[in-house]
């Protein structure tokens, strides 16, 4: 799986070996918006015009284009990696919300992922 970046979106792309076409699929939004190509630039072209058409569509229908998110995010960890993560913000002098969401921002940056991903 690759990624591709434009204009603030984020896609996921993947090759159909059946139909040797590249195809995409816009993240982070409720609506499904795909796209695809035969190489690389149509991709890449086929990406745009579809993060074009859907931000033309939602001012069109006066719809928000893409979902906010609250800032809450609520998963389970093994207790063991949760004592270690409370050592570690205690040891840097942070609450674990203000450690995890540093060590979450570190490791999502989403511009260098999609160049790294895109150039394996």
């Amino acid at each position: 799986m690759s990624t591709m970046s434009y204009k603030g979106f984020h896609a996921r792309i993947e090759f159909d070996d059946s139909d040797e076409i590249f195809t995409g699929r816009i993240t982070g939004i409720q609506d499904i918006v795909g796209f695809h190509g035969d190489s690389v630039a149509t991709l890449k072209a086929a990406f745009h015009e579809a993060v074009d058409d859907y931000l033309e569509t939602c001012a069109k229908i006066g719809k928000t284009p893409q979902k906010p998110y609250s800032g809450k995010v609520m998963f389970r960890v093994d207790p063991e990696i949760h004592r270690k993560a409370v050592i570690a913000a205690e040891l840097t002098g942070k609450s674990l919300n203000q450690w995890a969401e540093e060590v979450l921002s570190n490791a999502v940056n989403l511009d260098n992922f999609a160049e790294e991903r895109l150039s394996a």
